[in-house]
């Protein structure tokens, strides 16, 4: 049985979807499960937020493989199918398949490979499943209850095999109107890969690999780094707020009616999340989540507050999202 994967995607860049990512890994492993946080953006900004430079050093030198990008060498260079997964331990409960600038490189033979799926070839499977495999041997190894996906913000070959990959979707926003267009660019290519897939998968000959569900099933949007005035986004971000429900619905949900309700109270809604900007550098200096900052770190009056205040907001998201994917919380 597969472990769900949950992803993190929009692309339209810039809206906070890494640091989102980072917070509910944590978030769901203070909730007490084991949590795979999946590195699949060649940027490896999961991953940085992780571990220092040092630790960088050795996770990308030469040896056996420790990277998400470690594991499809042999299907890069042709020498094989993926390379055992390793898992670098974060917490407790939660650990990461680190990021690769070199991951990049894989995008050219994922692209190759994508029309040939349509011909039963069972090599062009093994490169279009390898991500989903890997993440999956990689959480079977940390007997993950969940993966979260973290992801580069374009619509190119990686993201598709990662996206055929996953199970659910949550789409970060910031009330703009890139993020907008971003939606009208995502939703259409959602549905377009996941009917793709499906007729592909179907071709896949007897003895091929394991495979993917290509679910990709989107739960929901969350609405990031809006201003804070007096408790409401400012004036300048309403009328863009005001568009996320119909824009969301018609486009990421297909919905010929589209919503026509505020983001407060629209069901696709999963939160709306403050930007917190003054904890981001304590949080970055001290490499820990913004709920976690304690006076030590620098977190004092009105700070300490405010980190308390997130974690609140970050119980309510990931309990929301677990709700909607049927992962059970203690």
């Amino acid at each position: 049985m597969s472990i769900k994967i949950l992803a993190f995607f929009n692309n339209k860049g810039g809206v906070g979807k890494t640091s989102l990512v980072y917070h509910l890994a944590w978030m769901y492993a203070d909730l007490g499960k084991r949590v795979l946080a999946a590195d699949l953006d060649p940027q490896a900004n999961l991953s940085a937020a992780f571990f220092d430079e040092d630790r960088f050093t050795d996770l990308w030198s030469s040896g056996p493989p420790k990277t998400v990008f470690d594991c499809v060498r042999p299907l890069v260079e042709r020498t094989g199918d993926i390379a055992p997964a390793h898992i670098e331990p974060v917490g407790e409960r939660l650990a990461s398949l680190v990021g690769d600038l070199s991951l990049s490189s894989f995008e050219d033979q994922l692209s190759e490979n994508w029309p040939r799926c349509s011909d039963g070839d069972v090599g062009a499977f093994r490169v279009i499943s390898a991500l989903w495999r890997v993440m999956q041997e990689a959480a079977k190894k940390h007997e993950a209850d969940i993966i979260l996906m973290d992801l580069g913000p374009n619509l190119g070959a990686i993201n598709r095999a990662a996206l055929i990959a996953s199970d659910y979707v949550v789409v970060p926003l910031s009330p703009d109107l890139f993020s907008l267009q971003g939606l009208r660019n995502l939703g259409p290519t959602l549905r377009r890969w996941r009917t793709q897939w499906k007729d592909r998968a179907g071709k896949n000959p007897l003895g091929g690999p394991e495979l993917p569900a290509g679910k990709i099933e989107p739960i929901g949007y969350i609405v990031l780094q809006h201003v804070v005035r007096l408790d409401r986004p400012a004036r300048a971000y309403d009328r863009w707020i005001a568009q996320i429900p119909s824009v969301y619905s018609k486009e990421v949900l297909g919905e010929s009616q589209a919503q026509k309700l505020p983001v407060d109270k629209d069901p696709n809604c999963l939160a709306l999340l403050k930007h917190y900007r003054s904890l981001m550098p304590l949080a970055q200096d001290a490499r820990k989540p913004m709920f976690h900052l304690k006076p030590a770190d620098g977190a004092i009056g009105a700070h300490f507050q405010a980190a308390q205040n997130a974690y609140k907001d970050f119980v309510g998201v990931a309990t929301e999202i677990a709700r909607r994917i049927k992962v059970r919380l203690p």
